[in-house]
């Protein structure tokens, strides 16, 4: 997508490790209006898929995927969570996640009272790099039963593995920009 390409190229920055920063307008700061043309684009391409809640993972992706809800006549959006809070019980669906950004690991957690083997799932985040929050997510998904319909991603590093991995498992992964490279300090797509 020509329109987020543009921006990174604009506002965003590398550091050290190829950690790819857009934060001023992506999962730190949030442009709304932004969000909302980048969820249209996802939206366009898995409107026909009778999406009827969206899973993500906190906190980067929660805000694209709240936008992205509004274009999706407002179905529910639910996020896995990092860390297990004793007002969640103990009745929960877990998958072990390790973070290509902070190289930590952590078990992402949903209620098993939010997924189920009714729902459609569209799976969203902010980047993939690894794909290992993908693989965490859709793990999650396939212990509650649901269906992935689609996996969406702003930012996909394609010099990482993450991308083919995902698309290897079968699954429609649509991802907004994809960054092949990263050459003296510039984005090459």
């Amino acid at each position: 997508m020509k329109l987020l390409e543009e921006r990174i190229k604009k506002d965003g920055y590398i550091l050290n490790g190829n950690i790819i920063k857009v934060d001023s307008f992506l999962n730190h700061q949030l442009d709304i209006e932004f969000l909302s043309q980048l969820s249209e684009a996802i939206y366009q391409h898995f409107k026909d898929k009778d999406i009827n809640k969206i899973l993500t993972i906190e906190a980067s992706g929660i805000a694209l995927a709240t936008v992205l809800s509004q274009k999706f006549n407002y179905v529910p959006v639910v996020f896995a969570k990092k860390q297990k809070n004793k007002n969640l019980g103990t009745d929960v669906y877990q998958s072990l996640v390790k973070s290509f950004t902070t190289d930590k690991e952590y078990t992402v957690t949903v209620s098993k009272k939010y997924l189920n083997e009714n729902d459609n799932l569209i799976i969203i985040d902010d980047f993939l790099a690894e794909g290992n929050a993908l693989k965490g997510l859709i793990d999650v998904a396939n212990q509650a039963g649901s269906k992935v319909s689609g996996i969406s991603v702003a930012v996909e590093k394609g010099f990482q593995e993450g991308g083919k991995i995902i698309r290897d498992m079968g699954y429609d992964l649509l991802s907004l920009a994809v960054i092949k490279s990263i050459e003296n300090e510039q984005f090459q797509f």
